[in-house]
């Protein structure tokens, strides 16, 4: 299983991620490291365990305020040999800021999509990682999204409403889509409280976990993390 630390990025800062309720998301405060500046939580991350994905949302991106262009572009150079999967909300590839970024792969979200012409546009010309956005009330994005037979190689199961909240993975939807595309790699985010939720979702036959409050509250250990990954 690959565990990928989260990095969301909220007005120059690193934010605590709370349910997908963006305008009440905060400066981090993690036992990792003193403060909330994207390079320090970078290395504070690497150096709990030398992780070879960070996933980063641009939050300000992804709701049209503004971009962490040049932040992300620094941790990027800073970091060669991790590659970074960013989501900016994009909905055409012209507005995909990393081209020449080698070690930047593109996330595209359902939340930013309204069409699946949109969609398509992005496949061809960016080759991107889509998540699946959920929130209290179901799926978020064009529901022609949700077919398989659409699907890129790598697609996150992103439950919204889950993150940062400790009441475990979204299990339920995890193993629909495992139903529906058993050869698809499927990567959980929100609600993952420890080491034991990320061992029931290897056994489930999940490929990986976006992972960022049990992280910074020092739920899962080096050792856990170490063990999970081989």
């Amino acid at each position: 299983m690959e565990i990928i630390p989260v990095i969301d990025l909220l007005q120059g800062q690193v934010a605590r991620a709370q349910r997908g309720e963006r305008s009440h998301y905060l400066p981090i405060q993690t036992s990792l490291r003193a403060g909330s500046d994207p390079a320090d939580i970078t290395d504070a991350l690497l150096e709990l365990y030398p992780f070879k994905t960070l996933y980063i949302a641009d939050l300000d991106a992804i709701q049209g305020r503004g971009s962490h262009a040049r932040i992300v572009c620094g941790l990027a150079q800073q970091h060669p040999q991790i590659t970074f999967w960013v989501d900016s909300g994009i909905r055409a590839p012209e507005q995909w800021e990393y081209r020449d970024m080698e070690n930047i792969r593109c996330v595209i979200g359902s939340e930013s999509l309204e069409t699946l012409r949109q969609y398509h546009r992005l496949m061809e010309e960016l080759a991107p990682v889509l998540s699946l956005d959920f929130g209290r009330d179901g799926f978020i994005g064009a529901t022609a999204l949700l077919e398989p037979n659409c699907w890129p190689e790598n697609v996150i199961c992103m439950t919204l409403s889950k993150v940062g909240s400790y009441e475990g993975a979204d299990v339920e939807t995890l193993t629909r889509l495992l139903r529906h595309a058993p050869q698809t790699k499927i990567y959980a985010a929100g609600g993952i409280r420890d080491a034991d939720d990320l061992q029931q979702l290897k056994t489930l036959g999940i490929t990986g976990a976006l992972v960022a409050s049990s992280l910074h509250d020092g739920r899962i250990s080096a050792s856990e993390i170490a063990r999970l990954m081989a």
